[in-house]
This record gives C-alpha cells, sequence and structure tokens, in this order.
C-alpha cells in the first residue's frame, strides 16, 4: 500500500510529460491565430468593425463544445476527446486557408468556428493534468502543464515570421502550416496513461444537480475569477495587433509584443504551483487581478512599442496568476463524480465570457473614438468594471466565515 501513492505519482509525471509536449507543440497555433487572425479578418471582412470576427468565432466554437467535450471525455476518457478535438482542429484550419484562397469571409469564419474546439481541448489539458495526480502534486502538474506554452509562445510566432510572404495569398502558408501542427497530436495521445472513468456503482446516490454545485461559494468564485482573468486577457490581445500596426509600427513589431505576451503567460508556471502551494489560490489570483489592473494602467499611459511591450507582459503574468488560482480553487471544491458536469460548466463560462470580450474588443478598438489610440483606450478601460466584480467576490469569499 506504501508503494502506490509513488506510483501514481510516476503515472502522473509521465502524463504530465506528455501533456506539456501537447501544450507547446498542438498550442502553437493559438499564438498563431492571435496573431494573424484579426490582420486576416482586416483583409477579408466587408467592414472594420468585423475584423477580430474571427477570434469570436474561436471562442465561440470553444464555448460551445467545452460541456459536450468535457461529458465525452468522462465517459470515453482524456484520450478520445484530444483526438476528436485535434482532428476538428486541422479541419478549420483547411477551411480557414479555402476561405483566404477565394477570399470568402464567411468560410473563413468558418474555419475559426472549428478552430474553436481544439481550443475547447487544449483548456482541459490543465484539468487532466490533475487526474491521475496526488493532491499535494496537482497544483504544480497544472503549472507545468501551462509551463509547456512557453515554447508556443516561440514556435507560434516563429510559424508567423517563417511563413510570412511565401504565398501570393496572405496568411495562407501560415493556416497550411497549423495543419501540420494538429497532425502530431495523434502521436501525442497515444501515450496518455489516463484509463476511461469507472462508471458509477448501482447503489451509488444520484449526482447533485448542476446549479446545487455552482452555488458552494468557492466554485462560484473560481469560474468568476477564472472567467474573468481570461476574458480580459483575451479582450486586450485580441485588439493588440490591430493597435501596434495602426500606431505605425510593423507587423513583426505586433509579432514581438504578442509573442512576450504569450511568453509572460507560461514563464511564471514554473513558480505558480509553488506560489499556492505556499501563500493559497486566493492570494494568488488576487495578485493576478492586481496585475491585470497594472496592466491596464500601462497601456492607458501611452502607445510607444515599450509601452506595449509593459503592458502585454503585465497581462500575461496577470492572467497567469489569475487563472491558474482560479483552477485550483475548482479542482479541490468538487468531488471527482463531479468533474465532468463541472468542469464543463466552468469553460463554458469561461470561454462564453472570452467570446463576448473578443467579440466587444474589434468594436471598442475600430468603432470607439476617432483615432487608433482612443479605441486602443476604450478596450483597456473596459477592463475596470470586471476586475472589481472579480476582486470584491474573492474579498467576499475569503472573509465569509467558512464551511464547517
Amino acid at each position: 500500500m506504501q508503494d502506490a501513492p509513488a506510483l501514481d505519482l510516476g503515472r502522473a509525471r509521465r502524463n504530465v510529460l506528455i501533456l506539456v509536449m501537447a501544450q507547446a507543440i498542438l498550442g502553437a497555433q493559438m499564438p498563431i491565430m492571435f496573431i494573424v487572425g484579426g490582420l486576416a479578418g482586416a483583409i477579408l471582412a466587408p467592414s472594420p468593425c468585423l475584423a477580430t470576427l474571427p477570434l469570436s468565432m474561436i471562442i465561440l466554437g470553444s464555448t460551445l463544445t467545452a460541456q459536450p467535450l468535457s461529458r465525452l471525455m468522462q465517459a470515453r476518457g482524456r484520450p478520445a476527446g484530444f483526438l476528436l478535438a485535434t482532428t476538428a482542429g486541422g479541419i478549420g484550419a483547411a477551411v480557414s486557408a479555402a476561405g483566404l484562397w477565394v477570399g470568402s469571409f464567411w468560410l473563413f469564419l468558418a474555419g475559426s468556428l472549428l478552430t474553436g474546439i481544439y481550443m475547447s481541448s487544449q483548456g482541459f489539458y490543465r484539468f487532466a493534468a490533475t487526474d491521475t495526480a496526488p493532491e499535494d502534486y496537482a497544483p504544480r502538474a497544472i503549472s507545468w502543464v501551462m509551463a509547456g506554452g512557453l515554447v508556443a509562445a516561440i514556435i507560434g510566432p516563429a510559424i508567423v515570421r517563417g511563413t510570412d510572404g511565401l504565398t501570393a495569398v496572405p496568411f495562407l502558408a501560415t493556416y497550411m502550416a497549423v495543419i501540420g501542427l494538429n497532425l502530431v497530436g495523434p502521436f501525442l495521445f497515444a501515450f496518455l496513461d489516463m484509463p476511461k472513468p469507472p462508471a458509477p456503482a448501482a447503489n451509488a446516490a444520484a449526482p447533485r444537480p448542476m446549479r446545487e454545485i455552482v452555488r458552494r461559494p468557492a466554485i462560484g468564485v473560481a469560474m468568476i475569477c477564472g472567467m474573468v482573468s481570461y476574458a480580459l486577457m483575451n479582450l486586450v490581445m485580441t485588439s493588440t495587433p490591430l493597435a501596434v500596426v495602426g500606431c505605425g509600427f510593423a507587423p513583426s513589431d505586433a509579432a514581438n509584443i504578442v509573442s512576450a505576451h504569450v511568453l509572460a503567460m507560461f514563464a511564471p508556471s514554473f513558480v505558480t504551483g509553488h506560489l499556492i502551494a505556499r501563500f493559497g489560490a486566493e492570494r494568488i489570483v488576487g495578485a493576478g487581478l492586481v496585475i491585470l489592473a497594472l496592466a491596464g494602467a500601462v497601456a492607458l499611459s501611452g502607445v510607444a512599442l515599450q509601452q506595449f511591450f509593459l503592458s502585454l507582459v503585465l497581462l500575461g503574468i496577470g492572467w497567469n496568476f489569475g487563472y491558474i488560482g482560479a483552477t485550483a480553487m475548482l479542482t479541490r471544491a468538487h468531488a471527482p463524480e463531479e468533474r465532468g458536469q463541472v468542469q464543463g460548466m466552468n469553460d463554458f463560462f469561461v470561454f462564453g465570457g472570452v467570446f463576448l470580450a473578443s467579440l466587444s474588443s474589434g468594436g471598442l478598438m475600430n468603432c470607439a473614438g476617432g483615432s487608433v489610440q482612443a479605441g486602443w483606450n476604450a478596450v483597456n478601460l473596459a477592463m475596470l468594471p470586471f476586475l472589481v466584480l472579480a476582486g470584491g467576490a474573492l474579498i467576499w469569499l475569503v472573509m465569509r466565515p467558512k464551511e464547517p
């Protein structure tokens, strides 16, 4: 019996390694999409206000598929869900490439919607890391998987720079490269050692209704903080390439800024798990919300290149603390048999918030005020009420009497 925890830890570490590789290689397509999606949308869209709609469609696809994908993984296991989503990601990139080839904005949007299925599955990598992990290893498992995004932050922008100008149709070669990334998925997930969840015993109690589960303060606040952290990061990042290029800088500058941002999103992951173990998830989430506020303040201070860099780096760090901290809060607040329900509902709300943020981002950036800087300021000012909401909910949770 004493060897069981060691065996569990060894299996957890092997699974984490595979998930880190998936985050690094397959996850590279997400910074690619956020660098070129809005720029390609600006070329194809019938109105500048719709330039970021392709990015919003990616988020919508994630929102619509989070719960079905979670239920599928609860019934069939993680590998089955990850393989299905990787297939959808490859098809989505192919459809987007076809939209670029024929100049169809609507076909490009359809490809973006399919890409959202992959993005939804990537969000479950962090939960999968805890499935076979001992409780004390779980926060570090989440952090290590998220740290795989560091490599994605290098690979993604490098692919954008390496494919720029290879075809007469802008960004066509970039989307063809994304198809290649998704082909790696089946080889990686074949090595995951995650058995299908056992069926409930015949005499097991019926699972609690979802409305009862989400009424638990720890779960509700974790969902709010995770949703706000991710949505605000997306709100600002979606508009960044448009703001950078609109202020007179080159697309390569936008790629470098997004690369620095994605590095900042994942670099703290090497220590975030340890910080959570030492100080508690709630304090780390609070620190993340404060750093997100600082990112908005820097962005509002001006539109020089260094201000874009600093703001986006702070945005990435704030997202890391807020999102990973909220994930750790959530995983310890529900029973194992509620995993499929709670995680699917959480990501439905998270990606729903991100979808609304992404949808708003293009309108604020391109249609608020009479200049690029006015639109950029509007994007960053929009963060304030949501930071107040999440911060207030977190303070309420910490100050309320503990449940017996």
